[in-house]
């Protein structure tokens, strides 16, 4: 396959031109350096054969999702989006290193560096998801390492709103991490989905290959299609991996949805688990526990937008009966580099449904701004009599660890704990977490359950000095 030579990189007004990063299927990536403060940076520039008025107005749609989405630590931060002089829309974004792609194959990756990236980048698409928003084009190229070796995750469908005008017209997947029911036609892309591909993700800086990668074997798009479709994926074959994650992968690549975890977070608990298990420092979950103001009144039609979580897929060959799935269902998965391409063999029907999840993220925005702070905390602590309250926390030192337990106070399905302590706050569903600090340090945490949304009172705070033992 002959690789196109990269575009002309526009005049941008305060950058300064340095070379080429990368190129892709719509647009290519220059290293430019800003005047002023002066840093460098990554600039994507859209490609000028695919530049019209749908995909300007659907590249600001995209260009306004990242800068909401980039104020997380685990997500990359966007510094401006504008047009060029000759009409070819830019983002101007952190610049990073390298993508896992360039490591995992090269080298081992460590477990435990391994459940921190899947809990990072987790936290990350689950903020993306209570946002309304599905990624699309998640695996190892798509997650960056910045300047100090922190993983974020990248390119939030930019590619895929240029193929939804006309539902003929080709979209993209990439194959190797993408759900059975994304590449058999079943579904267009659903929470269940992202779960997967993060799951696949995850194996993959493990076991150095893809799901289903045969290693020497034929691994061709429709060999892999084909493994994906019908089989399940074995074991990562390293002998460090517990087996505790190994079914955790497994449970969330089962090939039918309603098996797999039905949120990210809850994939994020497991392999926090895993890390408790282990004896490994917790990696916080940076999500959001409470309701606030993120979202904004905007543009209805952004197409990254989920819709009523319970629309079903349209269009499409349905090859058996599935319950909705949770979170909704929204139009073509995102095109990128390494992707196969399907065109109009299956015409698919655009959904218009607005749905009232939208509407009503909209109407929450609206009252906490009309009402302040002060009312939104009274709202959120509406209802959390019946919460129960964790009264017992117990802990243990060994060398330079602390592993604070407590009993389980009657939490329900879906209730989780959120535990504040001197690194942050993080959110998991075990009574297990584990610290790391200096011989002298004292460790604090204060354990809180949350219920749909909403926190309980705070347990009593305990803290524990590590010593010279």
């Amino acid at each position: 396959m002959v690789r196109r030579l990269p575009s002309t990189p526009p005049v941008i007004p305060g950058f300064s031109y340095v070379h080429v990063l990368g190129s892709g299927g719509f647009a290519d990536v220059f290293l430019y350096e800003q005047n002023m403060p002066r840093r460098r940076v990554a600039v994507k520039v859209l490609l000028d054969e695919v530049v019209d008025d749908h995909v300007r107005q659907s590249f600001q749609s995209e260009a306004n999702l990242m800068a909401r989405l980039s104020t997380h630590p685990s997500i990359l931060t966007v510094f401006q989006a504008s047009v060029s002089a000759d009409g070819r829309p830019y983002l101007v974004m952190e610049l990073c290193s390298s993508s896992l792609s360039d490591r995992y194959r090269r080298d081992p990756i460590p477990v435990s560096d391994a459940l921190s990236i899947g809990v990072r980048i987790g936290s990350a698409l689950e903020t993306a998801h209570r946002e309304g928003v599905l990624h699309r084009d998640l695996k190892p190229s798509n997650i960056l390492q910045t300047a100090y070796g922190n993983p974020v995750l990248s390119d939030f469908g930019i590619a895929a709103s240029l193929g939804e005008a006309d539902p003929d017209e080709p979209i993209g997947m990439s194959i190797p991490w993408s759900a059975p029911e994304v590449l058999m036609d079943d579904s267009r892309g659903s929470i269940q989905s992202e779960v997967y591909s993060l799951a696949a993700t995850v194996y993959s800086l493990l076991a150095g290959r893809s799901p289903f990668e045969v290693p020497g074997g034929k691994n061709g798009a429709s060999d892999l299609m084909t493994r994906i479709d019908k089989g399940s994926a074995k074991p990562t074959g390293r002998a460090d991996v517990p087996a505790s994650l190994e079914r955790l992968l497994a449970s969330s690549m089962a090939r039918r949805t309603e098996n797999r975890p039905t949120t990210v977070m809850e994939f994020v608990r497991g392999l926090q688990q895993v890390e408790a298990e282990l004896g490994l420092p917790q990696t916080g979950a940076d999500v959001a526990v409470q309701g606030w103001a993120m979202t904004t009144v905007g543009d209805t039609s952004d197409r990254t937008v989920l819709r009523d979580a319970s629309a079903p897929a349209s269009g499409g060959r349905r090859r058996r009966a599935r319950r909705p799935v949770k979170g909704g269902v929204v139009p073509a998965p995102s095109q990128s580099v390494g992707t196969v391409h399907r065109t109009g063999s299956v015409t698919r029907q655009r959904s218009r449904n607005r749905g009232s999840l939208l509407w009503a993220s909209i109407v929450a925005g609206v009252v906490v701004v009309a009402l302040g702070v002060t009312a939104s905390l009274v709202l959120s602590r509406t209802g959390t009599a019946s919460i129960p309250t964790v009264s017992d926390i117990k802990a243990g030192v060994s060398g330079t660890s602390v592993t604070f337990r407590w009993s389980d106070p009657g939490i329900d399905a879906g209730d989780t704990y959120v535990i504040a302590s001197n690194g942050g706050a993080s959110q998991q569903s075990g009574t297990t977490f584990v610290v790391s600090g200096s011989r002298g340090d004292e460790e604090c945490v204060t354990v809180t359950v949350n219920r749909d949304g909403k926190n309980g009172d705070p347990s009593a705070q305990k803290c524990v000095t590590i010593g010279d033992d």
